[in-house]
């Protein structure tokens, strides 16, 4: 029975992450968009959700890295399955409690990368450091430098080849059109953004089910429930809408047109879609603030609020050594408990 009541927490938390997911994450998919006023707050959000549940019910690559190639499965499937259990609630725990301040205080933060660092923590608690597949954290801890890069230089490139395309275009013209356009780019970032973050949950929900039946073969036929109430839950954060972020990355980083909006999700959502075909859980945030960084640096640099970026890399910074931390501690406090 204690086993079964573990099984309800963790499918309960990974709904409650689904949920912290989408409501800090929202940004992402339509700050840039709201921020150039290209499309109203309401109808952004309800595309975006529409959009995230799309990705999150396509494409498993992140959600088997997620429950198959952060810890060693053979070492996992060796514990109790209550002990397995901890691991993965404290990792839960730990991305609930960073991602809701987060929020509060209006950062953009990876939720991926906060819940990746709780479970290797916790898994290092409960089993040691060699439950951590550390060539795996070393490709997501790549990702924390290069899927930025890449969105700040991917921003700056189509910035700058759309301000040549359109050097003959009357202002009025420009912004009708990229207006138009960024229904589009909403609906690729939020749908890369579905694909890349909305399948952690799957994930874990996935995993807790291996976990409670030993059946290993649910990593190759994932119940369509999972994916729908995983989906569900991380529209439903989106649709919620995380305001102090949208704030922060569609209006303090820099000031957007639409053709800003455009460029920003455009470069943004092709980054975090080779990452999902790759099954490397990137942060969205990463990619969508820099992407923006670089829109806004094809003007001037004084152009970027680089004091509200540098709160930001610093939040991203803390994400590691906090979750960490998190995770150690709800995972030591668990183990005494249990």
């Amino acid at each position: 029975m204690p086993e079964l009541a573990l099984l309800v927490l963790v499918i309960a938390a990974a709904i409650g992450l689904g949920v912290v997911n989408g409501f800090n994450d929202a940004a992402n998919a339509v700050a840039a968009s709201i921020g150039s006023r290209a499309i109203s707050p309401r109808n952004a959000i309800i595309l975006a959700a529409f959009c995230t549940f799309a990705g999150a019910a396509t494409g498993m690559e992140v959600a088997r890295t997620i429950g198959t190639r952060i810890l060693d499965p053979e070492t996992i499937s060796s514990l109790p399955v209550i002990a397995a259990f901890l691991i993965l609630i404290a990792a839960l725990a730990t991305v609930i409690i960073w991602g809701t301040i987060a929020t509060r205080l209006g950062l953009p933060i990876s939720i991926s990368h906060s819940f990746v660092t709780g479970l290797a923590a916790a898994g290092i608690v409960v089993v040691g450091s060699e439950a951590v597949i550390w060539s795996v954290l070393q490709r997501i801890g790549a990702s924390v430098v290069i899927a930025p890069t890449l969105g700040f230089i991917g921003g700056f490139a189509i910035m700058v080849v759309l301000l040549w395309a359109s050097r003959r275009s009357a202002p009025s013209r420009i912004r009708v059109v990229f207006s138009r356009l960024q229904w589009l780019t909403t609906a690729f970032l939020a749908y890369s953004h579905g694909k890349n973050d909305g399948q952690m949950p799957i994930g874990i929900i996935t995993w807790a089910l291996v976990v409670y039946t030993g059946r290993v073969e649910l990593w190759d036929n994932i119940p369509w429930w999972v994916i729908v109430v995983s989906a569900s839950a991380i529209s439903l954060g989106i649709a919620m809408g995380g305001w102090r972020v949208i704030r922060t990355v569609g209006v303090r980083i820099t000031a957007l047109q639409p053709i800003h909006g455009f460029a920003t999700q455009a470069s943004a959502a092709t980054v975090i879609e080779i990452a999902s075909r790759l099954g490397i859980p990137v942060s969205t945030t990463h990619c969508a603030t820099a992407a923006t960084m670089g829109v806004g640096a094809t003007r001037r640099l004084s152009a970027v609020r680089w004091g509200v970026t540098r709160n930001i890399v610093l939040a991203w910074i803390l994400t590691f050594p906090i979750c960490g931390a998190l995770g150690w501690a709800i995972a030591s406090l668990l183990k005494i408990a249990f």
